[in-house]
């Protein structure tokens, strides 16, 4: 007990957490300068540094980075959403968006299935490209089975779902602009099936001011979906030993409560404006960290050890999303 209350102590934990946070402050700097995706340069950074991973001064606290600040930082995306801007959508928007997530989710645990892989994997994988990728990827991976390959795939994932969340920045504009779709329907293409906030923030204002407000709202729906979504996974796979160290996990996560309960706060107008945008930028530097701990921990190797599987469950997922939300903004014409 005592070794352990040492083990985290503000002193034990500094050495990794400043290093992860460096590793962070870094890739910012070099994602502004450059205008990159952050949490991709973060993880390659991290990467970088797995030399250091199992250093006796270094390990706590980059294993309290990738696992606490992460949870700490899903939690706190929950300032980001009101019902109120649900609301706004319409239902015919969030019918098409409700269906795809749960299409693509059900697509992964095919193609897993296909591919003889993890029921989890698919889950995994479907989860973050359907929802938020990144975050999502993260706040799934936190409930899930904690098998020997997961983190590994976890970060594999992020990888994925980073990257050809920057390709789709760039090309579904031009798909949008070449089928005709209308700002509304623009609006619903990009928030509907781009997986990070970020690029859909960047396509949709590459098209019009109002397609940039249109197409965030329409994936704040989406990330609203994370609550249920993380909550299903977590009682599936709760007799299954979800928790760190094999151990059962709670039957409702705390960061999952602290999700809920900030959507509610801000719904009803309790937390300030201001407060509101501090808290989701607090969120993003969490996260941020979070991801730079857990590119320290794993190695270019070992991602490539995955094999093949993980990149088709990927790519499939994410062009069925892209297909079954094209698909419903064409029947709404």
């Amino acid at each position: 007990m005592i070794h352990r209350f040492r083990q985290s102590s503000p002193a034990a934990l500094a050495p990794g957490v400043l290093t992860a946070v460096t590793i962070a402050l870094a890739a910012s700097f070099l994602a502004e300068r450059y205008e990159g995706p952050q949490l991709l340069f973060a993880l390659l950074f991290g990467m970088a540094f797995n030399f250091a991973a199992d250093g006796p001064r270094v390990k706590v606290g980059i294993d309290f980075a990738s696992k606490k600040i992460l949870r700490f930082g899903v939690a706190l995306l929950g300032a980001r959403i009101g019902l109120e801007q649900i609301a706004a959508l319409g239902a015919a928007p969030a019918a098409i968006v409700v269906a795809a997530v749960v299409g693509t989710i059900l697509c992964g645990w095919l193609l897993s299935r296909l591919l003889r892989r993890p029921a989890a994997d698919g889950l995994l994988t479907g989860g973050a490209v359907a929802i938020c990728g990144a975050s999502a990827a993260l706040a799934i991976s936190a409930v899930l089975p904690q098998g020997k390959d997961h983190q590994r795939f976890t970060l594999l994932t992020v990888v994925g779902v980073t990257t050809l969340s920057t390709v789709a920045m760039v090309l579904y504009p031009l798909v949008a602009e070449s089928l005709g779709l209308d700002a509304r329907g623009a609006a619903i293409f990009l928030g509907g099936s781009i997986h990070d906030v970020a690029q859909v923030v960047g396509a949709g204002f590459m098209i019009s001011p109002e397609v940039g407000d249109g197409a965030t709202l329409v994936k704040l729906l989406r990330v609203a979906l994370l609550v249920p979504v993380v909550l299903v996974f977590a009682q599936l796979f709760r007799k299954a030993g979800g928790g760190d160290g094999g151990a059962r996990p709670p039957l409702l996560p705390g960061f999952l409560v602290a999700f809920v309960a900030l959507v509610a706060l801000n719904s009803f107008g309790v937390v300030p404006g201001p407060m509101a945008a501090w808290l989701g930028e607090l969120s993003r530097w969490c996260l941020v960290v979070a991801i730079a701990a857990l590119g320290v921990k794993t190695s270019f190797r070992q991602l490539a050890e995955l094999g093949w599987q993980p990149v088709v469950m990927i790519v499939g997922e994410t062009l069925f999303i892209a297909m079954v939300v094209l698909g419903g903004v064409l029947l709404l014409r």
